[in-house]
């Protein structure tokens, strides 16, 4: 029987973010992307989520190496926790490469980095790898013509139509209409912005917003905007340069990426444009911009720092005026609009997404999608990289543009997908779904703990620590109440004072049942000691009975 081709997800399917795709044939294996998750209001204390790489883990022999499209968190995000199970070579682009080593040099690893350019075809196992250039919000994006044995497949990954991009290096069209005249097997394509009619905006009109916000200008300019958004960072320097303001940086990421990009040769920085944030300090306000991380309202960001009056070189005041070019990811609306709430507060003039023009999305809209499907025309189509409604959207628009709604495999992270040089269907399912990060542990928060924490931050905690006799069960001392976020102790008198008859009671009720088992015990004033708190306070703090026994 012919070897079929699969193509797995292991994330970026009904979610957004932890993209990775895999594809199998006989023995051979490759990865698209190896990308994190950002943590929902669940997930206390997560730091970020990364794909489950038990399926990789598991053929690691196959594996011939890891693709990626483009150096967005998204994307490249889990390269490091991927490396640590599995030794295989990495190719990229320069910019996502330059951007991994960064990576890896914070996790102290090692790696066999492939720089690759937009044009060149890398043979690994059976497949044959095309890297085709597409615009996207971060430099040097590409997306992937994957021949394999059954025939082409495309993913797009991240992509826009930019017609007047920044560096001016127009998505390849001409190489995914003549791929589409040969033949494609199937397209894999990015679905973000699918519900969105029309075409996006393109990245210059961005620039001249900003021009227009920069021009008259009397007070300090502060610009937050995505750090790998090298074109938009050009442009804010650009426009500095022209009304004759100096331009300090703020914020790690920011620092990192823009020197990566000079050095690389991605950005032109006028020669004296740039200083140190100190040097600032005595300069007119007129003659000052700061770009700075923290454009998604992050704890802990540059940005945030100045607006709760935590940085230590830069104080907001109503002689600035902060520019925030970005628009919130979904999911971080509040904390975007908390910091914009404080800046506010603090007296600065606040420009953000009401503005027109002043963030272009790096995703494709309806129209776009169009055009890419018109010229690629390929039999089968699965939309990736999105929620189920977008997924869902891309499939209809799919099917308005002619290809068969037979053809079109709505997936999902773990199904495979087995193909043919004819046929394609969904068929069994691989282990997949989400691995929490938090500090450095990886997998050891799990459901358990995640609910425990949920318990924890909803309805507080009660330790309840007793002394027992050992010899006979008898209760020597205590109990002992502590509360922790379920009420404050000095104001609760008659609470505790009750609490702490119940918990006397239930070990009183043990002994004169000759229950000398701590388990049962701890059992028996945990049950007790809850249903008294919910009849007077219609809570269910966690407890936690402490035995000591003496």
């Amino acid at each position: 029987m012919a070897e079929k081709l699969k193509i797995i997800a292991l994330g970026g399917l009904n979610e957004i973010g932890k993209n990775m795709t895999v594809y199998e044939y006989g023995g051979h294996m490759i990865v698209v992307d190896a990308g994190i998750g950002f943590p929902d209001d669940e997930m206390y204390g997560v730091d970020m989520v990364i794909p489950d790489l038990t399926y990789l883990v598991k053929n690691k022999e196959k594996i011939r190496g890891i693709f990626l499209t483009h150096g967005h968190e998204d994307h490249i995000g889990a390269v490091p926790y991927v490396l640590r199970e599995i030794n295989v070579p990495i190719y990229a682009t320069r910019l996502t490469a330059g951007l991994v080593r960064l990576k890896l040099e914070e996790h102290r690893l090692k790696a066999d980095i492939r720089t690759v350019e937009a044009g060149q075809t890398i043979q690994t196992g059976c497949f044959k790898v095309e890297f085709i250039h597409v615009n996207h919000s971060i430099a040097d994006s590409v997306a992937l013509a994957i021949r394999t044995p059954v025939g082409l497949v495309i993913q797009t990954g991240d992509f826009k139509i930019d017609t007047t991009p920044i560096d001016g290096d127009v998505i390849d069209l001409t190489r995914f209409g003549e791929l589409g005249k040969r033949g494609v097997l199937a397209l894999l394509s990015d679905s973000t912005n699918v519900e969105k009619p029309g075409y996006s905006l393109s990245e210059r009109k961005v620039g001249e917003s900003l021009d227009g916000l920069f021009k008259d200008c009397q007070k300090r300019i502060i610009v937050t905007t995505f750090a790998s958004n090298v074109h938009r960072l050009q442009q804010v320097i650009n426009c500095a340069a022209k009304y004759g303001r100096k331009v300090g940086v703020t914020g790690r990421s920011m620092e990192n990426v823009l020197k990566l990009s000079i050095e690389l040769g991605y950005m032109d920085v006028p020669e004296g444009t740039l200083m140190d944030l100190t040097r600032m300090k005595g300069m007119p306000k007129s003659k000052q911009v700061i770009i700075t991380t923290g454009s998604q309202g992050e704890a802990m960001s540059a940005l945030y720092r100045m607006a709760f009056s935590g940085h230590r070189q830069v104080e907001i005041t109503n002689e600035d005026r902060v520019i925030i070019s970005a628009s919130a990811i979904p999911g971080n609306e509040k904390t975007v609009s908390r910091v914009v709430n404080e800046l506010y507060c603090k007296g600065a003039e606040v420009i953000y997404s009401e503005y027109p023009e002043i963030h272009a999305s790096g995703h494709a809209c309806q129209e776009e999608h169009k055009l890419m499907l018109s010229l690629i025309k390929p039999k089968f189509f699965v939309p990736v990289h999105g929620e189920q409604r977008h997924l869902q959207t891309h499939a209809r628009v799919a099917a308005e543009m002619g290809i068969n709604p037979k053809n079109i495999i709505i997936s999902d992270i773990g199904r495979v997908i087995e193909f043919s040089s004819k046929s394609a269907k969904l068929t069994g399912t691989v282990p997949s779904g989400k691995v929490l990060v938090d500090g450095t542990g990886v997998g050891d928060v799990g459901s358990v703990v995640l609910r425990d924490r949920k318990h924890l931050a909803q309805d507080g905690m009660i330790v309840v620590v007793v002394s027992m006799s050992s010899e006979d069960g008898s209760l020597i001392s205590g109990p002992d109440i502590v509360s922790r976020g379920f009420v404050y102790v000095k104001e609760a008198d008659d609470l505790m004072s009750g609490m702490k008859a119940v918990v006397t009671d239930a070990i009183d009720g043990c002994a004169a049942r000759n229950i000398s088992d701590w388990a049962t015990i701890k059992s028996t004033v945990k049950s007790r000691l809850s249903d008294y708190l919910y009849r007077k306070t219609k809570r269910n703090p966690m407890i936690l009975p402490v035995i000591m026994e003496i």
